[in-house]
């Protein structure tokens, strides 16, 4: 069978299983039939077809350890493409020397050199006295597989031949230098010669010593590979483009193959690892390009590797939710040496603002270091640090880092039990939102993620051998929270048995999920009803607060896992996929996004991270509970034969973990990269311990 025939076949066989799995989502959740403006073409890429699609708009960004890349594009009714290019160096700083002081330029088309075909201009243009309309260039697909190319066909209606030329674009940010570059492909369709030229140009712009720390910046746009070429018949050249920044007014010059070639190289690490494989492409797909984005949002800054959220405004600055609760406990698991490294460096930032007495950390460490921002007070910052440190701790799976780790643990913890009320729960200013939604004087998320690190850095004192009393007194701190939590937060809201958020609190919240996450399981069918109730969910995940219309995704993919963390794995996979196709096919893709109606859905690093601990920790289960061991609650969806989760990084091992249906029960394999096996054969949804350290762990 010819190779395009095995393809085709292929592709009509996922689109007929992605179909079927989509009517029956819609029908238990009552859900719109979603329009796909992207196709799956591979795990780790999606294309869109302008004939099809047409018109459309959206925004992705893209990066790498000095730049980051965020395009604004849209194919308008005839097919014309409109692009802008913004291009944000973290390193080089303005003033104020705040969250947002990151240098950035936007470019336009206006702002590149000027493409001839035959001498004709490839956009209006006056040559000689004779106008020229813009060449009929139309779009045909684009295609998103970490590089974006575009891909077009250009007509020249001048001449007496039929000229038609095929047009790529690939933009993408370098891999390791403050710049991006957009690579120009052309290739004659035609049958006769043609002369095509780009124009050299050499753009400096020198910013002003008012508005830029410490001194001046240079940014410059610069060709690569310009002048005239004679192009033969069904043969192709490229041209480039390079949008840099630098401290001197002198420009570099980089091999655009090899930009090209290290950017794929970076791209393919994230496909290496932590591979995850079910019968649902979708999820498969969309879990890609998650690790991808979180993989990619780190830059090298003057205080060492910083994860950063990204989306235009958050850039060389940590915080203690999207790095040290979120980001960080995930990045063990795709064995990222960079990621690691930026988690590590993280902790170690929150770590200098420790204090003896025991004033609130800050909640962002920002400007490269240099400064703070504080400005909602205590948002539960200690919490979410000790939660995220002690997972983080734990999964990588290293005793000296964890030993350097748990001073700032222990430090957290003591904070947090400082601050705890007379009724036993953890008082704090407001929560990760910041006052956007009311959180009282005690909110469930600060307690929950208290809770959560108390359970966790419990089992890591064991790890490092540290006195029993101790780590008894964590434990027993935890039971008594638990037993708070219940007193304190649990309620009857609007008829279910769910949870307040805070003590006065009377409206249903998005953050009742939470404890799901983190194994208290008392109130899960009240507070799942609850959330699947006409008053919080919508086709754009759970709103935050009942009545409102804002939604962050941070809270639906919490809420998902906690779908799973509590058994109810047909639901959970439902929405699951819903959403999944909805972010990674629908209108704004391929990622999760921060928010709406804030920030026009920006592409933040860190909800890609809960995306992919939907998975980790959702569907598979993996909670820590040694350096080389973790507790496993796999929930293998009815209707899947087999799941699996291949050449995970985590517990300073690599691994695999294969789960096939027998009968009425699973098997779980456990294999390792030195090819050491160990198999459970469990009901569904039953825990297992695992140990990677037993010697062969071979049955």
């Amino acid at each position: 069978m010819m190779k395009t025939q095995r393809h085709f076949i292929k592709l009509v066989t996922i689109l007929s299983i992605a179909i079927s799995i989509s009517f029956s989502i819609f029908a238990q959740l009552n859900l719109p039939q979603l329009k796909n403006n992207w196709q799956i073409e591979n795990k780790g890429s999606i294309f869109f077809d302008a004939a099809m699609h047409s018109p459309y708009s959206d925004h992705i960004e893209m990066s790498g350890t000095r730049s980051s890349l965020w395009i604004k594009y849209s194919v308008d009714s005839a097919k014309h493409l409109h692009l802008s290019r913004t291009v944000i160096f973290p390193s080089f700083r303005l003033r104020p020397n705040d969250t947002h002081a990151s240098l950035m330029y936007t470019f336009q088309d206006e702002d590149l050199p000027r493409f001839f075909i035959d001498g004709i201009p490839m956009r209006p243009d006056i040559i000689n006295g004779i106008f020229y309309k813009a060449l009929e260039e139309k779009v045909s697909g684009i295609r998103q597989n970490g590089i974006m190319e575009i891909i077009s066909v250009l007509s020249v209606p001048y001449k007496k031949n039929n000229i038609s030329i095929a047009v790529t674009r690939r933009l993408f940010p370098s891999a390791g230098h403050p710049a991006a570059i957009e690579i120009f492909s052309f290739k004659n369709l035609s049958s006769v010669t043609v002369t095509v030229s780009m124009e050299y140009l050499q753009r400096m712009i020198k910013t002003d010593s008012a508005t830029s720390y410490p001194a001046p910046h240079y940014v410059f746009t610069n060709t690569m590979n310009a002048g005239s070429k004679l192009l033969q018949p069904d043969s192709s050249i490229q041209y480039s483009v390079c949008y840099q920044a630098a401290e001197e007014p002198s420009i570099s010059q980089w091999n655009v193959d090899n930009e090209l070639t290290a950017r794929g190289w970076k791209i393919n690490e994230f496909n290496e690892s932590l591979q995850l494989e079910t019968p649902d492409f979708v999820l498969n797909t969309a879990f890609e390009f998650a690790k991808r984005r979180i993989g990619e949002s780190i830059f090298i800054t003057k205080a060492g590797p910083m994860m950063c959220p990204g989306g235009l405004r958050y850039y060389a600055a940590i915080w203690a939710n999207d790095e040290a609760e979120y980001a960080n406990p995930f990045y063990p698991f795709t064995g990222s040496i960079l990621g690691n490294a930026a988690a590590i460096n993280s902790y170690g930032m929150f770590a200098k603002y420790m204090n003896p007495e025991y004033k609130p950390l800050p909640s962002s460490i920002i400007a490269e270091g240099e400064g703070i921002w504080a400005g909602a007070g205590d948002r539960g910052d200690a919490a979410m640090i000790a939660y995220g440190a002690s997972r983080f701790a734990l999964a990588y799976g290293n005793e000296d880092t964890a030993k350097k780790l748990w001073p700032l643990i222990q430090w957290c913890l003591t904070f947090c039990k400082r601050k705890l009320t007379t009724e036993g729960v953890v008082a704090s200013d407001k929560d990760e939102l910041e006052g956007r939604f009311p959180s009282g004087i005690a909110n469930l998320s600060t307690s929950t993620l208290y809770y959560d690190a108390l359970v966790s850095a419990a089992v890591l004192g064991k790890s490092l051998k540290l006195p029993e009393k101790q780590t008894n007194e964590y434990a027993a701190s935890a039971k008594a929270l638990r037993t708070a939590i219940e007193k304190y937060f649990g309620a009857n809201i609007k008829g279910f048995t769910t949870y307040k958020y805070y003590k006065e609190n009377t409206l249903l919240r998005s953050w009742i999920c939470l404890p799901l996450t983190v194994g208290i399981l008392e109130r899960k069918k009240g507070t799942i009803d609850a959330l699947f109730s006409p008053a919080m969910f919508t086709e754009d995940g759970f709103l935050t607060q009942e009545g409102s219309n804002t939604f962050w995704d941070r809270s639906t993919l919490y809420a998902l896992r906690g779908l799973f963390a509590a058994g109810e794995t047909a639901k959970a996979l439902n929405y699951f996929h819903y959403y999944s196709q909805k972010r990674l096919l629908g209108n704004h893709v391929p990622y999760p996004v921060e928010a709406y109606p804030e920030g026009d859905q920006r592409h933040l690093a860190a909800e890609s991270a809960l995306y992919c601990r939907v998975v980790t920790e959702g569907m598979f289960g993996i909670r820590p509970t040694g350096f080389a061991e973790f507790a496993c609650t796999v929930q293998l969806p009815a209707g899947w034969n087999n799941m699996s989760l291949k050449k995970i990084k985590a517990f300073n091992h690599c691994f695999d973990i294969l789960v096939t249906r027998k009968g009425k029960k699973i098997q779980v394999d456990v294999e390792d990269a030195n090819g050491n096996y160990k198999k459970f054969l469990v009901n569904n949804g039953i825990t297992i311990d695992v140990n990677l350290g037993l010697q062969g762990m071979t049955e």
